[in-house]
């Protein structure tokens, strides 16, 4: 899979190092032939060099976007729902090694965090912060009960999409978070007692019976290292199969 990051570090050595060669060296060959005509490899490092910096330091550093492909997030997030990321929400980590440099603040329950998939850390999920390190979270009965205790939770009615027939929203509070969730009746999904790891973080998605989250193989505990930033605004919603964007999400945070 096409890493941009590492594509934005290569190209940002590479003209760098072709400005800087000029700047030391050619530029002064040049002068002494008495040739005045930058060379266009030169012209076009010179100018993107700068531009490529600074996308990867507000991509590493600040904001990344990410674009919504499935429907796990549900009714939280949609289908075409491009985001945000808040990449020092959790922490500065450097480029390419992920290696944190700075603490800044830990994940909160109730907190919609992108990770990499302890799997395959070239993918990136996105998922609800449920337990945290040291939490014992239990799933039974389209419930959740966290170190014994139940989460808040009130049915509010059938969810109006055509697409998705028979499922109910609810309201769910996590920690100080109140926010919505999609359960189906009489659908299945993975239940059990799950004991969150130390420095790990167990992740649902709010469309719970529609979701591949820490419940699941090849999910699992997420561990710290592997948290990309906190979601935090829509600032575009597209999906192909309807006419154009909805122009009423764009700017809503994400809560």
């Amino acid at each position: 899979m096409f890493d941009f990051e590492v594509a934005l570090v290569v190209a940002g050595v590479l003209t760098g190092l072709i400005w800087l060669m000029d700047s030391l060296v050619l530029k002064r060959r040049r002068q002494t032939e008495g040739v005045t005509k930058e060379p266009t490899l030169v012209e076009y490092s010179r100018s993107f060099f700068p531009i490529i910096v600074l996308v990867l330091l507000v991509r590493s550093f600040l904001f990344e976007p990410f674009r919504i492909p499935s429907s796990s997030m549900m009714p939280t997030l949609l289908v075409g729902d491009f985001i945000f990321v808040n990449k020092y929400a959790y922490g500065l980590r450097l480029p390419v090694t992920r290696t944190k440099v700075l603490e800044t603040s830990e994940p909160e329950r109730g907190d919609v965090v992108v990770f990499r998939l302890p799997a395959d850390p070239k993918t990136n999920y996105i998922k609800r912060v449920v337990g945290l390190p040291g939490d014992t979270v239990e799933y039974r009965d389209k419930r959740l009960f966290i170190n014994g205790d139940s989460v808040e939770l009130e049915i509010n009615g059938l969810y109006d999409a055509e697409s998705l027939h028979g499922a109910h929203v609810a309201y769910e509070r996590l920690g100080d978070v109140d926010h919505e969730i999609l359960i189906f009746p009489g659908r299945f999904g993975r239940e059990g007692i799950f004991q969150v790891p130390e420095d790990h973080y167990f992740l649902m998605g709010d469309n719970r019976d529609n979701s591949r989250d820490s419940r699941y193989d090849g999910v699992g505990f997420i561990p710290e290292s592997n948290l990309v930033g906190k979601a935090v605004r829509i600032w575009m919603n597209w999906n192909w199969s309807n006419s154009g964007p909805d122009w009423g999400r764009i700017g809503d945070k994400i809560t």
